[in-house]
């Protein structure tokens, strides 16, 4: 009976430890800021670290092995008190099937990632009910990299964490007040990432995700030469995107993401015609020009 007892904790257990959906390491960098009470900051990289990967974000369940690799680095370049200024680096990826290969899905910084802690705080999340400006702003990321996952596997599969992280934003208390939150078109902040996402003219590139990574990158062991040639398909066609706005947000956040991976796709394996693209790229991708000269 004891033994059955033990299989049964044991099940229990494991189901508990794999439904998280994240391993994500999260660095707090504070080395900007006088000398002074330091534990604070590796009191809070702990709590973070914790909360993240120690909270169910959804109703599925990830193995160990499907947890979704990604990090956050909090750079605090100001304090006041509780107050905190600073950015955030944050970046995802992803494997590609049946090879060792993981390709990055999203790397972006943020520039305007204030908040107010107080040593050992709680850090908890609930959909339904603000917390907090650090819980907000960390829980938008968490759905965000859940959101580019999903749709990178599945046509707008991410369609859910997006209008969690809708919600999350219409919860932040007085957001045209806080750097980040504002609904300030003219700024490329929080807000304004997520309504190019949702936006109707933007839809080539979420298809874009699914087409590169689920139809070309996921297919190149089986046939390269194919699966590059739909690479390249999904870069032509936000081509479309760049019509509609030639400042892009949801543009540079694929381009920052991918350029390094673009390079490299197309110059190794296979011949196939590359002069469309590098046009293309150096339109709708001008700052990275010097990488598309590499593309042969």
């Amino acid at each position: 009976m004891l033994k059955l007892v033990l299989v049964a904790s044991l099940l229990l257990f494991s189901i508990g430890v794999s439904a998280q959906e994240l391993n994500c390491e999260v660095v707090v960098n504070a080395d900007r800021l006088p000398d002074g009470n330091r534990q604070i900051f590796k009191t809070l990289e702990t709590s973070l670290n914790e909360f993240i990967n120690q909270t169910n974000w959804t109703d599925k369940t990830f193995k160990s092995q499907e947890r979704i690799e990604c990090s956050m680095i909090f750079t605090i370049l100001k304090e006041d008190g509780d107050a905190f200024q600073g950015t955030l680096q944050v970046q995802s990826s992803r494997p590609v099937y049946n090879s060792i290969y993981t390709t990055p899905l999203f790397n972006y910084q943020d520039n305007s990632s204030n908040f107010s802690y107080t040593e050992f705080e709680p850090l908890r999340f609930d959909k339904n009910v603000y917390q907090s400006d650090l819980v907000s702003l960390v829980s938008y990321y968490v759905y965000l990299i859940l959101a580019i996952d999903s749709d990178s596997f599945k046509l707008n599969g991410g369609e859910n964490y997006y209008k969690t992280c809708q919600r999350i934003t219409n919860q932040v208390e007085n957001p045209n007040s806080k750097k980040g939150w504002e609904s300030d078109t003219s700024k490329m902040n929080r807000y304004n990432m997520l309504k190019e996402v949702l936006a109707r003219g933007n839809k080539e590139y979420r298809k874009a995700l699914y087409t590169y990574h689920l139809e070309g990158l996921d297919k190149m062991e089986s046939n390269k030469k194919e699966a590059k040639n739909t690479v390249l398909d999904a870069i032509m066609s936000l081509k479309k995107v760049y019509s509609n706005n030639m400042t892009s947000f949801v543009l540079r956040m694929f381009m920052d993401a991918k350029a390094d991976e673009i390079v490299d796709i197309f110059s190794d394996g296979p011949n196939v015609d590359t002069r469309d693209l590098v046009s293309t790229l150096n339109k709708i991708s001008a700052t990275n020009a010097n990488k598309w000269a590499k593309i042969k």
